[in-house]
């Protein structure tokens, strides 16, 4: 049914056959049929590639939740904040059994080093912009931080 073999040894095809098998794979979402007749046998499979568009699009629509409820803290802290000028890691002292450069409630100068930030095996001081008070410290050492992300707010 599915192939026809003559007697010189070549194949006919039964393309009706194939049609309604690839229409069937259509119809269902399946990548592959295969039917069996005797000694006649014929398989029809596809690429799934539009199966990859509603996994990538389902992750999407958590993470676009999850900022809006994060919004309303984010204006009373970006106010005064230190932003992070690079994408790295946050130290928050210069050696892992080192005393931190800063703490919530000391005084800094413009230029003191308040952290440091590793981005591609460089160890990145991050100074103080202004003079003031450690008010809040938002990151913990050894955290990955972000570009433009909040990492102390000086008062």
């Amino acid at each position: 049914m599915a192939a026809k073999t003559g007697t010189t040894g070549s194949m006919q095809v039964d393309t009706d056959l194939v049609r309604e098998l690839a229409a069937m794979l259509n119809d269902t979402g399946l990548s592959e049929i295969e039917v069996e007749d005797g000694e006649r046998k014929i398989r029809v499979s596809r690429t799934m590639t539009a199966v990859s568009a509603p996994m990538m699009a389902a992750p999407v629509a958590p993470p676009a939740a999850a900022p809006a409820a994060a919004a309303p803290t984010a204006p009373a802290i970006s106010a005064n904040a230190m932003k992070s000028p690079m994408v790295g890691t946050a130290y928050l002292a210069p050696e892992p059994d080192a005393a931190p450069f800063v703490s919530v409630g000391q005084q800094v100068k413009a230029g003191d080093t308040v952290l440091i930030i590793e981005a591609m095996k460089v160890m990145n001081p991050i100074v103080a912009a202004t003079s003031g008070t450690v008010t809040e410290i938002l990151v913990e050492s050894g955290q990955p931080v972000e570009f433009d992300q909040p990492l102390l707010v000086i008062a």
